[in-house]
């Protein structure tokens, strides 16, 4: 599979609905995680990234506007030792409660399935960053309908062990803008790092995100050897 850049990537849609970028910096020395969350109704437009301990979660920007916080307040950054979970929903707490118990990660899905939005389904993607005596591996899943079918889910979990430096995997909710909004299909896509800051790089996803349906932004920088992380939180609500 062909590796493209995540500016060629992102802009081929204007609506990926939510997105996990994961991969090792071109230098081998860092782990590169972004997420990112867009919107279309007013209520999913309402939100912004808060830090939260060693993480996130989501909050409304404007209390009185939110109408429904059921499948967008939650965190999708969490913390677990030397692993870094991130998620697209409340599964970011299952899977840290669950592997805390010696569950695996693949473990911990299978106790979770699909958003319950129908006719949307949308998947629920997840992502893992696994450091351990100098070494980085990741993993990523998708849990999603089948073919629109509500009926069925279908889990599929992707490792990645000993990544190639300055490269990633893309993963995102949807395949294209619709309605129902078609499900994301496939493996997750071979994506170039660019060479760049942890500043460079988040100015970089964010002015690709489409400007209309982008809400907000994370990004994180966690050195391999040291496990020391830097991150980014970019809003479009201020």
């Amino acid at each position: 599979m062909e590796s493209i850049t995540l500016e060629k990537e992102l802009n081929s849609l204007p609506y990926h609905g939510r997105g996990i970028v994961i991969g090792k910096s071109p230098d081998g020395k860092k782990a590169v995680i972004a997420y990112f969350i867009m919107g279309r109704s007013e209520n999913s437009r309402n939100r912004v990234f808060v830090e939260d301990g060693d993480g996130i979660r989501t909050q409304a920007f404007d209390e009185s506007k939110m109408t429904d916080p059921h499948l967008i307040i939650y965190a999708p950054v969490r913390v677990l030792g030397n692993k870094t979970i991130v998620t697209n929903g409340d599964q970011t707490d299952t899977i840290y409660d669950l592997m805390d118990k010696q569950m695996t990660f693949e473990q911990s899905l299978r106790t979770r399935e699909f958003e319950d939005d129908a006719p949307n389904y949308t998947p629920r993607i997840s992502g893992i960053v696994h450091l351990e005596d100098g070494e980085m591996n990741y993993a990523m899943s998708i849990l999603k309908s089948a073919d629109g079918d509500g009926s069925s889910c279908q889990r599929y979990t992707y490792a990645y062990s000993n990544p190639l430096c300055g490269k990633g995997k893309f993963i995102h909710t949807y395949k294209c803008d619709g309605n129902p909004l078609p499900s994301f299909e496939g493996e997750p896509k071979n994506v170039i790092i660019p060479d760049m800051d942890i500043d460079g790089f988040t100015q970089y996803v964010w002015d690709n995100l489409n400007k209309d349906n982008k809400v907000s932004l994370f990004t994180r920088y966690i050195d391999i050897a040291t496990g020391k992380a830097e991150s980014r939180i970019v809003n479009k609500n201020k």
